[in-house]
């Protein structure tokens, strides 16, 4: 079943983002658009989740949760946004129920080294080189990696996922506001304040190598 695209909606614009005529199928019960849907996102969401709780089943629980709520909203959902910036401002409610929830601090992330079911997690993305490494510069990328994950830990939540989203999923500005249910503009300020804090983080680590 395919959606009628009415050009004279004020939405229409939205309507050309293929995840929104996915979610526009599994409105009208198109169960395998609903799948193509968590297997787009699925992983994404645990890397993010991963890096706000530093939990992977904590993470994996909260992604399950937030296709839960997708799912439960098919039948008045009305494309006004980008899906992406839909999802993940359900995810943002998530993590920010989940941090009231939560009775105690996050736990030092897992090591580089261990094996998960995540396809990537940030602060790897950030530093690693798409060619093989040799055994000493994978050493030092793994530290150089560990001081980031730390210096994003170190982060408040919502710079951390202002950072997140911005950095590691593309989003603009006003896609993180309208996620975040923030302006355009505190987003800047926010994400602004967040570089100069791992500036400063960062600055003694990169003085030594």
């Amino acid at each position: 079943m395919q959606p009628v695209i009415d050009s004279e909606n004020p939405n229409a614009a939205y309507l050309q983002d293929p995840h929104v005529q996915l979610m526009l199928r599994t409105q009208q019960g198109d169960d395998q658009a609903f799948e193509q849907l968590v297997t787009a996102y699925q992983d994404r969401l645990i890397g993010i989740f991963y890096h706000m709780a530093s939990d992977r089943s904590v993470a994996e629980d909260l992604a399950q949760d937030v296709f839960l709520r997708v799912f439960r909203a098919r039948e008045t959902y009305t494309p006004t946004a980008k899906f992406s910036t839909w999802l993940f401002r359900i995810a943002n409610n998530a993590a920010s129920n989940q941090r009231r929830n939560r009775g105690r601090r996050r736990e030092r992330s897992l090591n580089l080294q261990e094996s998960n079911p995540f396809s990537s997690r940030p602060a790897e993305r950030l530093l690693a080189e798409k060619s093989k490494l040799m055994p000493a510069r994978m050493a030092a990328t793994r530290e150089a990696c560990d001081q980031v994950r730390e210096a994003l830990d170190s982060l408040g939540d919502r710079q951390r996922m202002a950072i997140l989203l911005h950095r590691f999923e593309g989003m603009s500005y006003a896609d993180i506001g309208d996620a975040m249910d923030m302006t355009a503009a505190a987003v800047k300020s926010l994400l602004s304040r967040a570089r100069e804090s791992l500036r400063i983080k960062l600055e003694s680590y990169v003085q030594r190598q």
